[in-house]
Parts: structure tokens; C-alpha cells; sequence
């Protein structure tokens, strides 16, 4: 594994945002949502296209994920992804999410 500093990792900003819309993505090779997400007044709204289909829309619509807004964006099929929402796969293979286990502000950059 490559060594990162200090520095290198606050090259990557990744922001606290909530899932505002989620739609289906049958367009896309391995299924997955578009999701549209708030980062509050700085970032704004931005979507991702996200292989987390083990999370309903109703699951996911309201909930809090961190997000990397800083990566360029990236075209998905007929999509184009702005941000990379962050999840770790699970011994299924299921993507759980990254999540804050209670409420922050909206844009608020990790650390």
C-alpha cells in the first residue's frame, strides 16, 4: 500500500450531505440509483450515480452520507456523477454506507 501524507489527504474534500432524490438507473451497466444530494449553501446540490442498490429509495431519501465533491465529474451512460458517496462492502458484497451517526450541518467537511 502506498503511503499518503498528511497533505495529500486534504486534497480530498469530503462533505456531510442528505439524499434529497433518488431515482432508478436502468441505463447503467451494474445497477445502481442517480441521487441527488444537498450539501447545503457552499457545495449545493450535486448527484451521483451510486451502486448501493441494497438501500431502498425510501432508505436512502432523508439520509445523511459523506460524499467526495472534489473529484472531477464523471460520465455514467446518459448520467454525469459529480460526486463519489463513500460505503465499504460488507461480506455480501453489499455497499453499507458512510454515514454520521447523528445530525451535522450540511456541508460540513470531514476531518
Amino acid at each position: 500500500m502506498d503511503e499518503a501524507s498528511f497533505d495529500d489527504f486534504l486534497k480530498i474534500d469530503m462533505r456531510v450531505g442528505r439524499v434529497i432524490r433518488v431515482e432508478e438507473f436502468p441505463e447503467a451497466r451494474k445497477p445502481a440509483w442517480k441521487i441527488w444530494i444537498d450539501f447545503g449553501p457552499e457545495v449545493g446540490e450535486k448527484r451521483s450515480s451510486a451502486q448501493i442498490t441494497n438501500y431502498s429509495r425510501e432508505e436512502l431519501e432523508g439520509r445523511l452520507v459523506v460524499a467526495v465533491v472534489n473529484f472531477s465529474p464523471r460520465q455514467i451512460g446518459p448520467f454525469v456523477s459529480e460526486v463519489l458517496v463513500l460505503g465499504a462492502p460488507d461480506e455480501e458484497g453489499r455497499v453499507i454506507l458512510v454515514h454520521p451517526d447523528a445530525e451535522v450541518p450540511l456541508g460540513r467537511r470531514i476531518s
